[in-house]
């Protein structure tokens, strides 16, 4: 399954949908995972981060959207 991690839009939002660990953990049970350019800066997660767990970074939220098949996210889009 492809899972994919949107940057949170709401104000004052800081969380995002997976940490770095968490992508590692779906990567390593056969899961693709695409995030978000800068999702996870708010946590100080950076997207190498995301790529060093095996995340693919995608440029926008749309391109998320449009390429998962699961959304994770904090607050509703």
């Amino acid at each position: 399954m492809r899972v994919g991690v949107p940057k949170e839009i709401k104000n004052r939002e800081y969380r995002v949908g997976l940490t770095p660990d968490s992508v590692r953990e779906f990567v390593s049970h056969g899961h693709e995972v695409v995030v978000e350019t800068a999702a996870g800066h708010g946590v100080g997660a950076a997207d190498q981060d995301y790529v060093d767990a095996g995340a693919k970074i995608l440029a926008t939220a749309a391109e998320v959207f449009e390429t998962a098949e699961m959304i994770v996210k904090v607050k509703e889009p």
